[in-house]
């Protein structure tokens, strides 16, 4: 038995083939060496990038330390009359790419160390606390979250919240609105709360500070404060400025004083200038709240001021029980609860001791492992709260 020949024709075709899958290897070969080129390409520019990144962070890591200077006058000739933080004033040049129009009289500029040329133009210095002290989120309270308080609401909202909202009322009737009111009352009969309510129903930009805050240490510190904070209400106006326990810096003032009394008094001083000086503000309304009106500088207390003086009394029997329903609308109660009994028993009660009572209330039933609330929880919760009830008269007896 022979072998089979291979014919002519057969080795052809097979090597035919053989050159096609080797064109076949050779250009997956040359397609994975493309893709290998193109990502060290884009592997190269993002070194490239990262190394100008690194040199531009490495030169200004190594760039001189600037000093901060203040822009006293601009000269005819272009140079700048500077007063710089470390010593008296110098007549310096520009750089090329501060532009001339933003050197103005008082502007923040950065100064270099050696030369002390001006190398560019800083953004106005605004203390944290004052930029801390706006209300970006809208208050919870409502004006039907206040009970008993409806005249001195009525007068808040004409004085601050009417002008801004229906200014032009106002202008038609030719009368300017008042320009600030002053809360006065024992403690926890809602002064902070009407200020709050005040702030939920109005589109105003809502800036509170304790009076506390801008008593400083060092002289000038608390009338700058005061300043930027009017300023900050001019540039965000309408604006509504709440000042609580205002008598930290408006008490009287007096012949002899200590050192820190003249600096209360210098902030006094720039707080009354900022209400009614030159420039009064005219879309930025003012609410103060104090509950030692006695001792306010009677500067302070004058009409142009503080317009309206509205008092917040300590609430009476048919307040008590509007300020008692308010509470307890949002509880689970078993019962008939009667509203007007514990209105009586809580006679001379301010509208936190009303809240607190139902808070104890709340927590009897808590205490005893009960989802509800009764009669006799309130009244365990008065006992509880307000003890003696002449030692409570006592004690806001002054605001009666």
């Amino acid at each position: 038995m022979t072998d089979e020949a291979t014919t002519p024709g057969d080795d052809v075709y097979s090597r035919r083939e053989f050159l096609e899958l080797r064109n076949l290897q050779l250009a997956e070969a040359i397609k994975r060496v493309e893709s290998e080129r193109q990502y060290m390409e884009s592997e190269i520019l993002r070194l490239q990038r990262e190394n100008k990144r690194v040199k531009s962070e490495l030169e200004r890591l190594r760039y001189p330390p600037l000093i901060v200077g203040t822009v006293r006058d601009v000269l005819s000739d272009g140079r700048v009359v500077v007063k710089s933080s470390t010593g008296p004033d110098f007549v310096v040049n520009s750089a090329e790419n501060v532009e001339s129009g933003k050197l103005t009289l008082g502007s923040r500029v950065a100064l270099n160390k050696q030369t002390l040329a001006v190398m560019g133009v800083l953004p106005p210095s605004v203390d944290p606390l004052v930029t801390a002290s706006e209300i970006i989120t809208r208050p919870g309270v409502t004006y039907e979250d206040i009970g008993g308080l409806e005249e001195q609401l009525r007068e808040v909202r004409e004085a601050v919240e009417y002008p801004l909202l229906r200014g032009e009322l106002y202008r038609k009737v030719g009368v300017v609105p008042p320009k600030g009111v002053l809360l006065i009352g024992p403690p926890g009969t809602g002064k902070t709360l009407i200020a709050k309510a005040v702030a939920h129903h109005t589109n105003a930009t809502f800036i509170r500070l304790v009076g506390s805050e801008l008593v400083q240490k060092y002289i000038g510190e608390g009338a700058r404060l005061v300043r930027e904070l009017f300023e900050m209400a001019k540039e965000k106006a309408p604006s509504i400025i709440f000042i609580d326990e205002v008598d930290a810096i408006g008490a009287k003032r007096l012949d002899v004083a200590t050192s820190g009394d003249r600096e209360v008094q210098r902030t006094l001083m720039q707080l009354l200038a900022e209400m009614d000086g030159f420039e009064p503000p005219t879309n930025v309304k003012i609410i103060a709240a104090t509950n030692r009106p006695d001792i306010l500088d009677e500067a302070l207390l004058r009409p142009g001021r503080f317009d309206r003086i509205v008092e917040v009394p300590v609430p009476a029997y048919p307040a008590r029980v509007e300020i008692l329903k308010i509470h307890v609308r949002p509880m689970n109660v078993r019962g008939e609860i009667d509203l007007e009994l514990i209105a009586q028993r809580a006679e001379g009660a301010t509208g936190a001791d009303i809240k607190s009572i139902c808070t104890e209330a709340g927590m009897n039933a808590i205490r005893e492992e009960r989802e509800f609330v009764t009669q006799s929880d309130f009244e365990r919760a008065i006992d509880k709260v307000l003890g003696d009830e002449d030692v409570k008269r006592e004690a806001v007896g002054m605001f009666a």
